[in-house]
């Protein structure tokens, strides 16, 4: 609980201390390299990036850094049997869908963190109870467990195993907003349209940013 309440009041800070303009703030905590400039040593401050993965989609392909590459993507943490938050955000994800359904330069991926159930199979059927038509666009991923689990912290997000949370895990119901160069651009409650809105201007201003 602390954790998270650190994480929620640093992404505040980053947002007012990054935003302005037309222009999307880059989230999460900088950190710094060393490089070699006309021979010496300087440091630079480098903005957190999102990890590369590797996981299987409802079709079985394989989803990995190749198929980000040069995309903007927004991600959420799901499962099927989830019977509280995920049925209203997989209808908000619906709505991201349909905007851009024809429009190659986006990815959404959706994370399982019951992969033990949500097979393949299982994600496919699941995606035909949704209504997704577009798999090539829209990933739902299953894999390693804790892999996966370790990922949603990569994104600065929760989850995990809860036998007393409904369905048996809990998760954070966001979703979240990645650029062509793996920075995290934004947080959006994804059970409420409002937020979800917001995400889609969002990504409008992101696919025009230069």
């Amino acid at each position: 609980m602390r954790f998270s309440l650190f994480l929620l009041l640093a992404i505040i800070y980053l947002t007012g201390c990054n935003s302005g303009g037309d222009k999307l703030p880059v989230l999460g905590f900088k950190t710094t390299e060393v490089r070699e400039v006309n021979g010496q040593q300087v440091i630079d401050s480098v903005d957190y990036t999102v990890p590369g993965f590797t996981f299987i989609d409802q079709d079985s392909n394989t989803v990995n850094a190749a198929t980000l590459q040069n995309k903007i993507y927004v991600a959420d943490f799901f499962f099927t049997s989830c019977p509280s938050i995920c049925p209203k955000m997989m209808k908000e994800m619906l709505r991201v869908s349909d905007k851009y359904k024809n429009d190659n330069r986006i990815v959404l991926l959706s994370f399982s963190i019951d992969p033990a159930r949500d097979t393949v199979a299982r994600l496919k059927e699941y995606c035909g109870k949704l209504g997704i038509v577009d798999s090539k666009q829209w990933h739902l991923l299953t894999g390693n467990k804790d892999s996966i689990y370790s990922l949603a912290k990569q994104y600065l997000v929760s989850a995990a195993e809860d036998p007393d949370a409904p369905g048996g895990h809990i998760h954070s119901g966001n979703f979240i907003l990645i650029d062509t160069q793996k920075r995290i651009r934004g947080y959006y409650d994804g059970t409420k349209e409002e937020s979800v809105t917001k995400l889609m201007k969002d990504m409008d201003l992101l696919l025009n940013e230069k």
